[in-house]
């Protein structure tokens, strides 16, 4: 049994020659606009109606009429190839300008004025497009969830993902001005054994291990708080109750502001890389491949500090 909606393997070249011969008015006319010998649209027009088992055209030496069955034929068939090429000429344009939705996922913690400004500095250039922000601490499937590009930090596993290292974050001592103003000196790492620490868990509670360059410390820790939410132990650090371990980036504006110091230049807990993410594909659309190009180098900026 054939199926109706693919019989015989049909050619819509054929359908568009029929189209353009019927509105044109003739196969002269339409050999013009399409820039092919009249032999050869005749030859299509002849192979559709062969295939469709009608006439369509019928043929005099002066004029071309449309049979009952091409009036109907050609009202149907000149919508859909319009929404065709409507269609094609869409995708066509979006290779070139920024349009459409731009869904980006992220840490929670790396949401602040300074992204949403690179971020509104996007859409002033390409007021076509939409952003979408997915906050989220888990690495969500991009494919799956329709995500376009995600901003991660730390090491990526081997995927099928396209990455593009933009910095890196680095875990450091923090502290409030208040708290340093009645604790002890804090020159070197052992000193924390006289500090409050406030402990991000994964980190560790009951040590941290710092390094700079070749040289590594691990020092002993009179916890004062604990817990697995980084944006907690940063509250309890503006809230001066003793030294935190924070990755910089999180600190930005509040050491611009002075509302954090930060501790032991050069000792660091930890050093993440930050990634650019996105699905590998062969074409990457222009919302994306322009917001890589203009807005990585503003991010990258950012972990740059």
């Amino acid at each position: 049994m054939n199926n109706p909606l693919h019989p015989q393997n049909p050619d819509l070249n054929d359908t568009l020659v029929f189209v353009r011969v019927a509105q044109a008015g003739g196969f002269s006319a339409a050999a013009r606009l399409l820039g092919m010998p009249t032999s050869t649209l005749s030859v299509r027009v002849s192979r559709l109606e062969k295939r469709l088992g009608v006439t369509l055209l019928q043929r005099t030496t002066r004029r071309l009429h449309l049979t009952e069955a091409g009036q109907a034929y050609l009202q149907q068939a000149a919508r859909g190839l319009e929404d065709i090429l409507q269609a094609e000429a869409q995708l066509d344009a979006g290779k070139h300008e920024a349009q459409g939705l731009l869904r980006i996922t992220l840490p929670i913690d790396m949401g602040d004025e300074q992204l949403l400004g690179i971020l509104s500095g996007y859409r002033a250039r390409h007021p076509g497009v939409a952003v979408e922000l997915v906050f989220s601490d888990a690495r969500l499937d991009l494919v799956a969830q329709g995500l376009d590009l995600a901003l991660r930090a730390g090491e990526l596993a081997d995927s099928s993902l396209v990455a593009r290292q933009i910095g890196q974050a680095r875990w450091a001592p923090f502290a409030h001005p208040d708290y340093l103003a009645r604790a002890p000196a804090l020159r070197v790492p052992k000193d924390l054994t006289q500090h409050a620490t406030l402990c991000f868990s994964p980190l560790g509670r009951d040590s941290w291990t710092l390094t700079r360059g070749k040289t590594r410390a691990q020092v002993p820790l009179r916890c004062a708080f604990a817990a697995n939410d980084m944006r907690l132990i940063r509250q309890l650090a503006l809230d001066a109750q003793g030294v935190a371990l924070l990755p910089d980036y999180v600190c930005r504006r509040e050491v611009d502001h002075g509302q954090l110091v930060p501790l032991l230049p050069g000792w660091y807990a930890r050093t993440d890389p930050i990634h650019l993410v996105y699905p590998g594909q062969r074409f990457v659309p222009a919302k994306l491949r322009h917001f890589i190009d203009e807005a990585g180098p503003a991010l990258a900026a950012l972990f740059e500090r």
